[in-house]
C-alpha cells in the first residue's frame, strides 16, 4: 500500500551512528529509501547494505542539479522524491515537516540556506545555496537537472509549481525523538554491537568476571573452615574467574589500541578496505 510519498533520499557521509535509525524511520513514511553517500570512510555503506537500503555513490558537489541528475541516471525519477542532507545540525524532529511539504504536490519545493541572505530569493544562484530539504516530482527533477550551473531560482519555467524558502535557522519542533537520536550513549552502544567492538566483546564480560571473582574471594576465608576437595575446588574456580576477567580486560584494551593503530596506518597510506 502506498504511503503517499514515493521516495526519501538521505544524503550524507560518515553517519554510521544514525543511518540505521534514519532508514527505519523513513521507511514508515515513504515507499522506498535511498542513501546518496558522498564519500564515507566509516561503516555507513556497510550498515545500509545490511538493512537492504540501496546506496548510490554521489560524485561532485552537493547541489539540487547534481542530486536530480544522479536520481535520473539511476532511474528513480518517477514519483515525488524528498532529499534530506543529513548533517550534525539536522534533527529527526524536522522529518515530519518535510514529509508534509512533500505531500502538497509541489513540482519543486526547496528550503535552503544562503551565504548572502540579504539578496532577493528570485536572484539566488541555486548552486551557491546549502540544501535543507529538496522536494521534486518527475517534472521538477527534469527541470532542475537541465538548468545551467549558474542558474537562478527565477530560471525555472512558469508552468511548474515551485517554491523557494530561505531558512536562516533550523526549525525547532517540540516532538519526541528516537532513542538512537536523543541518546548519544544509545548511539555508541548500537555502534559497538554492529561493529563487534572489542571493548564490548571482551571488556564487559571481563569486568563482570573480575568483579564476581574479587567479591567471592573475600568470602572464602569465612565460608570454609577446613581444607577439603570442595573448598579447594571453589577456591580454584574463584581464582580462575578473577584471572580470566583480568585477562579479558587486557585483551579488550590491546585489541582496541591495535585497531586504532591499524586504522591510522591504513588511512595514512590509503590502503583499500578488505572486501571479504
Amino acid at each position: 500500500m502506498s504511503k503517499g510519498l514515493k521516495r526519501i533520499v538521505l544524503v550524507g557521509r560518515n553517519i554510521e551512528l544514525r543511518v540505521v535509525s534514519l532508514v527505519v524511520r523513513c521507511r514508515e513514511v515513504a515507499d522506498e529509501v535511498l542513501l546518496f553517500d558522498s564519500g564515507s570512510n566509516d561503516e555507513t555503506v556497510e550498515l545500509a547494505d545490511e538493512i537492504q537500503c540501496e546506496v548510490v555513490h554521489l560524485n561532485g558537489v552537493l547541489s539540487p542539479k547534481n542530486l536530480c541528475t544522479t536520481l535520473i541516471e539511476q532511474g528513480h525519477d518517477a514519483g515525488t522524491t524528498l532529499f534530506l542532507p543529513i548533517s550534525d545540525e539536522w534533527k529527526l524532529s524536522e522529518l515530519p515537516l518535510s514529509v508534509n511539504r512533500a505531500r502538497e504536490n509541489w513540482d519543486v519545493h526547496y528550503v535552503f540556506q544562503d551565504s548572502r541572505p540579504s539578496r532577493d530569493v528570485d536572484e539566488t544562484v541555486i548552486s551557491e545555496t546549502t540544501i535543507r530539504h529538496l522536494i521534486v516530482n518527475s517534472r521538477g527533477a527534469q527541470a532542475l537537472a537541465a538548468l545551467p550551473d549558474e542558474a537562478k531560482s527565477s530560471a525555472l519555467e512558469d508552468r511548474l509549481k515551485v517554491r523557494f524558502v530561505l531558512a536562516d535557522q533550523p526549525i525547532q519542533l517540540p516532538q519526541r525523538e528516537s532513542l538512537a537520536t536523543a541518546s548519544r550513549f544509545a548511539q555508541l552502544f548500537y555502534w559497538m554491537l554492529e561493529s563487534k567492538h572489542p571493548l564490548l566483546l571482551f571488556g564487559i564480560p571481563g569486568v563482570v568476571l573480575f568483579v564476581l571473582g574479587y567479591r567471592l574471594s573475600g568470602d572464602l576465608a569465612t565460608m570454609f573452615t577446613e581444607l577439603n576437595s570442595t573448598s579447594i575446588g571453589v577456591t580454584l574456580v574463584t581464582i580462575a574467574m578473577t584471572l580470566i576477567g583480568l585477562f579479558a580486560m587486557m585483551v579488550a584494551l590491546i585489541l582496541y589500541i591495535m585497531g586504532k593503530q591499524v586504522a591510522r596506518i591504513q588511512h595514512q597510506y590509503n590502503w583499500p578496505k578488505d572486501s571479504a
